[in-house]
């Protein structure tokens, strides 16, 4: 497992409406609790008036960071419906907002459940999903002189250079591509002079 599928970029306000109330759909890639709580506090400082700001996440390669929020709504009505589209479009690394605006007729448990799951429905679908590599980042300390080895080993498994501090010891860090990760520690062990950490 060296990719996952997640959504490539934000996907805001999507509309559903069900007797009277507003479902906003909104869906945001994230990689982190921080990503993650940013993206719910801008949703609610947009929609301070708004009844419910329901939502359901996964992080994680296998989404083993989720949760289900049903923000005030009868328990298993509102986040776990979003939360099953996550698991439908088989994504992970997402966050799906609905925010509600009550609108004077009660929709009943299942109503909200079909509603909530609508919304996230037709917020995904809007959702280009992408395939993305696991990726890591290491950071190598070698002398100046074998520069053009380390970048020749880098650049043919495609890695993304972050920063390169040319000293007479030089440090590069690089986000390499977590399948070449082995065949590239491999070759940097067997380098003299050449230290390295893997820092994620």
């Amino acid at each position: 497992m060296f990719n996952f599928k997640t959504i490539e970029s934000p996907v805001e306000n999507t509309l559903l409406k069900e007797k009277g109330s507003k479902f906003l759909g909104f869906a945001f890639p994230v990689n982190n609790e921080e990503e993650l709580k940013n993206a719910l506090e801008k949703i609610r400082a947009e929609h301070p008036k708004a009844t419910h700001h329901c939502y359901a996440f996964r992080i994680g390669l296998n989404g083993e960071n989720y949760r289900a929020n049903d923000d005030g709504e009868p328990s298993g009505s509102a986040g776990l419906p979003i939360y099953n589209q996550l698991l439908a479009h088989e994504i992970t690394n997402v966050l799906v907002i609905s925010v509600r605006y009550y609108g004077g007729t009660k929709l009943g448990v299942s109503g909200l459940v079909k509603a909530y799951k609508e919304s996230a429905k037709i917020t995904l679908e809007e959702a280009n999903i992408v395939t993305k590599e696991l990726e890591t980042t290491v950071e190598i300390q070698f002398n100046f002189n074998q520069q053009n080895i380390i970048f020749t080993l880098l650049s043919k498994y495609d890695a993304k250079i972050i920063n390169f501090d040319a000293q007479e010891r030089a440090i590069i860090s690089a986000k390499i591509k977590l399948r070449h990760k082995d065949e590239i520690l491999e070759s940097l062990i067997n380098m003299q002079f050449v230290e390295y950490k893997v820092l994620n």
